[in-house]
């Protein structure tokens, strides 16, 4: 791919699977509910599927030719803190394929840029915690229940911030990298001024699941 052209502002999509490191202090949590669930062989072969995946995104993205010291990025879950790479060494040292590639491409030049509303994103996981620290089955599914009714709310509102934090960031004559979860949906959201594209046509998340 092209080096950006001077005047233009151009947005790559990175899709990408969250790992259980990426949710901190809940990871454990969830975790055994996924073994529970499911067992810990199938919990073993999912890690290493979620493994292999980002290694196919890493050899893909570094394929690119990119002005790195003109390239920003934005990350799924990471909020608007003033402690962005504080936040991203720290999750990268706990295992992160995400947050290590993160990483890795800020040492090559690249800008890591708070991406989420704080207040959205303490919304989001505290349902994610309820469910996970569920006591009974009775417990879990009220939790389920509640999250399902506010969760298409709740993204769509993440949306729009991320959406509107690109379009306020991101400078003409830059390349924005914007690390996101499928269920996103910001093309109908980004100014006509940002050209969009993908990285990757779709991830192989039915082997993921099956596996």
């Amino acid at each position: 791919m092209n080096v950006a052209a001077v005047g233009m502002r151009r947005l790559i999509y990175v899709p990408i699977i969250h790992t259980m490191v990426d949710m901190g202090s809940r990871a454990e949590a969830l975790k055994q509910e996924f073994i529970k669930r499911f067992g810990a062989e199938r919990w073993e072969r999912h890690r290493q599927v979620i493994e292999e995946v980002w290694e196919g995104i890493r050899a893909k993205l570094l394929t690119l030719t990119l002005p790195w010291e003109r390239v920003r990025i934005y990350q799924d879950g990471l909020p608007v803190s003033g402690k962005e790479l504080e936040i991203a060494r720290e999750v990268a040292a706990q295992g992160s394929k995400n947050y290590q590639l993160v990483m890795e491409l800020v040492r090559r030049g690249a800008k890591l840029m708070g991406t989420e509303s704080p207040e959205l994103l303490k919304r989001e996981y505290a349902h994610i915690a309820r469910i996970a620290e569920a006591m009974t089955d009775a417990d879990q599914e009220k939790a389920e229940q509640s999250y399902a009714a506010e969760s298409a709310e709740i993204l769509k509102a993440r949306d729009a911030f991320i959406a509107q934090r690109i379009a306020e960031t991101l400078k003409e004559g830059e390349v924005g990298l914007l690390f996101l979860g499928m269920m996103h949906e910001l093309d109908q959201l980004l100014p006509k001024g940002i050209q969009a594209e993908f990285l990757i046509d779709r991830l192989p998340l039915r082997e993921v699941e099956e596996r």
